[in-house]
């Protein structure tokens, strides 16, 4: 463990005991537990870190954040730049940018929604995915799970920074099977190679913010990267449908089947579409 992670439910059980107490400190990541000492005011933390009990009691009242502690420091794991960027403690974390979480956190966790997204493509045993939006990487470490080779793209810096905090994105940085590449991912794919992907996992950021990654000319890309019999699945969600009777996923399936896929159709479960790329085969005239 380089650092020892805090909500404020663990805040709150250090201070219901004057002695020692066994938390996890992983975010439960792992069962793992480790004993956090108590000396009069202080909290004695695994390292040798002493954290002052006013610390813990501000941690304890702060339930929409994590901290950490590492090299004796106490953090909250939060970034202030162009906006301001936090990890929430839902298991798994999930991001939040100016207030807007990055993860579905109702009536799923974010772990799930991965799983659920993941499995509409089942990646394989030596494919190779395009994970075009990153986030804390959930999606590209499952896929690699699967035993694909996964190449992630990440278009703020910020993000891979809480990333690199995030205990649950570890094997974004040490598995040896994904690759990150920094930029934006309109940019990023007029860049690979004809047929370089069996599988696609397009996850963007929501209409408003990135209408460009819902465009005709980006799935023409996307299709063209892919190889023949390529499978693509593509989050959408359903904003504006429940109040407005708006169905963007709809236009997403056109616009699909204008660049090319085929077999386009909802995964309600992942809220979503999934297509494919036609074989080669299918790609003759009868």
């Amino acid at each position: 463990m380089d650092a020892y992670f805090l909500t404020s439910p663990d805040a709150r059980r250090l201070l219901l005991f004057n002695g020692p107490v066994k938390l996890n400190l992983d975010l439960r990541k792992t069962n793992r537990t480790w004993m956090i000492d108590r000396d009069g005011n202080e909290f004695v933390f695994p390292d040798g870190t002493r954290v002052p009990k006013e610390v813990i009691e501000k941690i304890a009242r702060d339930d929409k954040s994590v901290y950490f502690i590492k090299n004796g420091r106490v953090y909250k794991a939060a970034i202030t730049g162009k906006g301001f960027y936090k990890l929430v403690p839902t298991i798994p974390p999930t991001i939040e940018i100016n207030g807007i979480r990055m993860h579905r956190t109702k009536e799923v966790n974010p772990l799930q929604d991965t799983r659920n997204k993941v499995n509409t493509v089942k990646p394989k045993e030596g494919e190779t995915v395009l994970d075009t939006c990153m986030g804390l990487g959930y999606t590209a470490i499952e896929a690699s799970k699967r035993g694909a080779y996964v190449i992630t793209i990440e278009k703020d810096p910020n993000v891979i920074e809480l990333a690199r905090i995030n205990p649950w994105s570890r094997e974004l940085f040490t598995g040896g099977k994904i690759q990150i590449i920094l930029g934006d991912a309109f940019e990023v794919v007029r860049k690979f190679n004809d047929e370089s992907f069996d599988v696609v996992i397009h996850d963007p950021p929501r209409f408003s913010l990135a209408g460009q990654l819902y465009s005709e000319e980006f799935y023409r890309e996307l299709f063209r990267i892919l190889k023949p019999g390529g499978r693509l699945f593509h989050y959408v969600g359903n904003p504006g449908r429940k109040y407005r009777r708006k169905d963007l996923q709809k236009g997403v399936m056109e616009r699909l089947r204008k660049a090319g896929f085929v077999g386009v159709k909802r995964v309600e479960e992942a809220l979503g579409v999934v297509a494919r790329k036609p074989s080669i085969i299918r790609e003759q005239s009868p």
